[in-house]
């Protein structure tokens, strides 16, 4: 833990609250103090490290909820290690990510459990957390979320998608909720009906249909807006929160916003892909289009209006990324000929601040949801608040010097991310990460970085503190 005093000086401080030109005193890795800008009490105040902040926004370090490091899927493993996905996380301004541990079907969670916290042990350069995959819901996982829960792991994720590898049915499903609703745990939904999808990619396949874009076609809209409902009537007679991942369609956003207005503990999730990206570019040509392959899949762009309208009402209440890279080459190519061979998957870790800035320049957003759906409400919603996600006295010192006016084209020549190719290809936007503060230690130091593998720590977090 760093036990220099670092004062950073001038800058503009946003949280999801407020926003105010302040200094902010750090001390042993946490905030110490904030003082406006020019008071007294700033003045009065020593440091062994003054930071100038002028001209830059100070914001909290991003908290990415729904990441897969070395996630093995479809025969390969996502491209990015914990050690070269949490650097590229803290080049794009993202101090904590909560990855998911895997359960392998058969086993206990305990195993998969202690296989994630391997993988991650002493390579991480930013902080992490575990959300728990269920691929066998029965008597033992079920007690097994208990204790799960008590160190820590407070969300479980349920597949309805994925049938043979990941899927649970209606009667599992119901039974994990019922669990979490006695021991206060959070249902992670992916919401898509996947003995259906498999129907329709058979028969696309039969036909002849073998490209990428026929991946976005066959994973219907209404299939996801069938299961977002059926997910919701579960949690309703379980009595359990529900928290429905990547959320990609107008009409999930729907379902979502109706069992909100009835007063529901139901929340959305979705990620920059599906606010940039759309189905035009899953028909890229020469197999181009297979860099897009993800699911919840690629929509058509009208789409987009209703995730932006849905951001700011608050009936989707954070962006994650679902980053979870392949590369092009050699993984991605495994689909050549059959795009149900795709790996499913797009890298995302290191661009999601940056999107989300160009978003309030855009007009989508103002500032201070940026930070609500970047950092402040992941941040809660996984019982990480306000250690994780805020800027206040006695928040771990995850900080971010942002610059609002440095330009920036993405490409995959520039990223950091162990992936060959970037989902924003030569998109410029006007914003950027200039120094990064993980609990007080300096990652991202003026464009450079100064972190290590295994400075990032292990947080256990409490149960969803977003109810």
């Amino acid at each position: 833990m760093s036990s220099i005093r670092t004062l950073i000086r001038g800058g503009l401080v946003i949280t999801a609250s407020d926003e105010l030109h302040a200094d902010v005193l750090i001390e042993d890795g946490r905030v110490a103090a904030l003082a406006a800008h020019g008071t007294a009490a700033a003045g009065t105040w020593t440091a062994d490290r003054t930071i100038d902040a002028s001209g830059k926004y100070v914001i909290p370090g991003g908290v990415d909820a729904h990441t897969h490091m070395e996630l093995p899927f479809g025969g390969t493993a996502a491209s990015d290690t914990f050690e070269t996905g949490t650097r590229a996380a803290a080049w794009g301004g993202t101090t904590t990510i909560v990855d998911f541990a895997v359960q392998t079907p058969g086993h206990a969670l305990r195993e998969g459990l202690d296989t994630w916290y391997a993988k991650a042990d002493g390579q991480c350069a930013v902080d992490y957390a575990f959300h728990m995959i269920l691929s066998d819901v029965n008597e033992r996982t079920l007690k097994e979320m208990d204790h799960l829960v008590g160190e820590g792991v407070t969300s479980f994720k349920l597949f309805m998608a994925y049938p043979g590898v990941f899927y649970s049915d209606d009667g599992q499903i119901l039974r994990a909720m019922q669990r979490a609703s006695g021991n206060g745990g959070l249902i992670m939904m992916h919401a898509e009906n996947g003995i259906a999808i498999d129907v329709l990619v058979e028969q696309a396949l039969a036909r002849g249909e073998t490209d990428p874009r026929h991946h976005g076609e066959v994973r219907k809209v209404l299939l996801e807006a069938e299961a977002t409902h059926r997910a919701i009537q579960l949690a309703r007679v379980a009595g359990s929160p529900l928290y429905v991942v990547h959320v990609s369609a107008e009409e999930a956003v729907a379902e979502l916003a109706a069992a909100r207005d009835k007063g529901l503990p139901v929340f959305g999730e979705t990620c920059p892909q599906y606010l940039f990206l759309s189905t035009d570019n899953l028909e890229e040509p020469d197999f181009q289009g297979a860099k897009y392959v993800c699911s919840t899949p690629l929509r058509p762009r009208e789409h987009q209006a209703a995730l932006w309208r849905g951001l700011r009402t608050n009936d989707l209440q954070v962006v994650s990324t679902d980053h979870c890279p392949f590369c092009f080459r050699g993984q991605k190519e495994l689909g050549r000929g059959d795009f149900s061979k795709i790996p499913n998957g797009l890298p995302g870790v290191e661009n999601r601040m940056d999107l989300l800035h160009q978003a309030v320049l855009d007009g989508h957003i103002s500032r201070r949801r940026w930070i609500e759906i970047a950092c402040a409400t992941p941040a809660r919603m996984f019982g990480l608040y306000p250690q994780k996600g805020t800027i206040a006295p006695g928040s771990d010192a995850d900080i971010v010097l942002y610059d609002p006016h440095a330009e920036q084209v993405i490409s995959a020549e520039t990223h950091h991310m162990n992936v060959d190719y970037s989902a924003y290809e030569g998109k410029r936007i006007t914003g950027r990460v200039d120094t990064v503060l993980s609990r007080g230690e300096l990652v991202i130091d003026r464009r450079e970085f100064t972190g290590r593998a295994g400075h990032g720590a292990f947080i256990p977090r409490s149960t969803c503190q977003y109810l």
